[in-house]
């Protein structure tokens, strides 16, 4: 049986490196943890993650099916019907983007004053204060 290669995302000429661009992008964030609490027709989903176009919420969709995280089921009815789920593989990311989710969440407001502390005008000797 071969031996499969040792990858390292940190290597130009890692094929992880697309994965990891691919799991990296917001709105792929954002539909996995919203899949991650079952199946969802594209209307909720573009309903849950307030601020996506049906255009970007198409494209991520079909990039999440091609790498084997997203499964779609097409019902024959009519109208159409189409859902949506998570393939074991996403399972397996749903946690760790959960964690990321949780982790923006609770340290918003640090970032937000470290961003006001980095965009304030240095201080100069005629405004700074002497005690």
């Amino acid at each position: 049986m071969a031996q499969q290669p040792e990858w390292n995302v940190l290597m130009r000429t890692c094929p992880s490196r697309l994965s990891l661009t691919h799991i990296a992008n917001k709105w792929t964030a954002m539909i996995v943890i919203v899949l991650g609490d079952g199946r969802h027709r594209f209307g909720d989903l573009r309903e849950a993650v307030d601020g996506i176009s049906g255009k970007v919420l198409t494209e991520t969709l079909r990039v999440l099916e091609r790498d084997g995280l997203v499964e779609r089921h097409v019902y024959a009815e009519m109208p159409p019907r189409v859902e949506y789920e998570l393939t074991a593989l996403g399972q397996t990311l749903h946690g760790p983007l959960q964690a990321l989710a949780h982790w923006a969440e609770e340290h918003i407001a640090e970032v937000l004053v470290a961003r006001d502390h980095f965009s304030a005008p240095p201080l100069t000797p005629h405004t700074a204060s002497v005690d």
